[in-house]
């Protein structure tokens, strides 16, 4: 990474990111956190294959969240409502909605990830790893939710949606 002093400039090269595997389906690359872009964003790529569970339903009350979607197809809760996010198209969930997303049933999902303002999320995405490889026991994720600003809730909608296809 590079960050220029005094300025806003960020680089992130793509082989210098760190990646994580938050589950055997699931591949969170980590390109820029709040630290280096002054509190403006937080920014990671999400690759989601085939029989990815995605993140649960949730919201954030400090932050919007970004989803762009590179390739795939992707399904978004966005409060009780469930979208097709197809490769090229955005959809910004502001802070307090509930959302959730998993790639459509059988395929992929490439995903630009963007929180605004910036969140200190990538020691978030290395506690699912943890999680994932057993270094760490689940009920830490919730035990950080104010931490992390990552609050967990039911949502019929989207069980419904995951489950009806």
């Amino acid at each position: 990474m590079i960050t220029t002093p005094g300025h806003s400039l960020v680089l992130v090269r793509a082989a210098e990111a760190d990646v994580l595997a938050d589950g055997p389906t699931s591949i969170i690359t980590l390109l820029a956190d709040s630290d280096v872009t002054g509190g403006a964003l937080t920014v990671n790529r999400a690759t989601l294959h085939r029989g990815s569970e995605g993140a649960p339903p949730h919201y954030h009350r400090r932050a919007g969240e970004l989803f762009f979607v590179l390739d795939g197809s992707l399904q978004v809760l966005a409060g009780e409502l469930v979208h097709t996010l197809e490769r090229g198209d955005l959809l910004i969930v502001p802070p307090l909605l509930p959302h959730a997303f998993a790639p459509t049933r059988g395929e992929e999902a490439d995903l630009l990830v963007v929180f605004t303002p910036g969140m200190d999320r990538f020691d978030y995405y290395r506690l699912l790893e943890r999680v994932y490889r057993g270094e760490a026991e689940p009920k830490e994720i919730r035990e950080t939710s104010e931490r992390f600003d990552n609050h967990y809730v039911d949502s019929p909608a989207w069980t419904h949606a995951r489950h009806t296809e």
